[in-house]
């Protein structure tokens, strides 16, 4: 009769704990459930800040070249200028004779 009794508990316990198994996941699920918002919010602003600064390096580009465009009325003649003094000066050699443009 004792064995049958110890049975009969155990077999009471079990059902008890199967009862009461979804409120002890129930603090578990809520905070993995937080966790994940968490984790979402972080790749979120992960993102943000990822396309924040694509945006910054995008404009920062494009204002160099308006700046360029900008100032090309100066800085071309100024490069073609350089550019001649540069072929003149390769095409006189040391003694101040003219010489043949050698292939690099």
């Amino acid at each position: 009769m004792k064995t049958f009794l110890i049975i009969l508990l155990a077999l009471v316990g079990a059902v008890i704990a199967v009862k009461l198994l979804p409120l002890a996941f129930a603090p578990v699920l809520f905070v993995l459930g937080l966790l994940l918002l968490i984790c979402c919010l972080f790749v979120g602003g992960a993102a943000a800040t990822v396309a924040a600064g694509l945006a910054l390096l995008v404009s920062l580009l494009v204002g160099g070249l308006l700046l360029l465009v900008v100032l090309s009325p100066l800085w071309i003649p100024v490069l073609a200028i350089v550019g001649i003094i540069v072929l003149i000066k390769r095409l006189s050699g040391a003694g101040g004779r003219p010489r043949a443009p050698s292939l690099p």
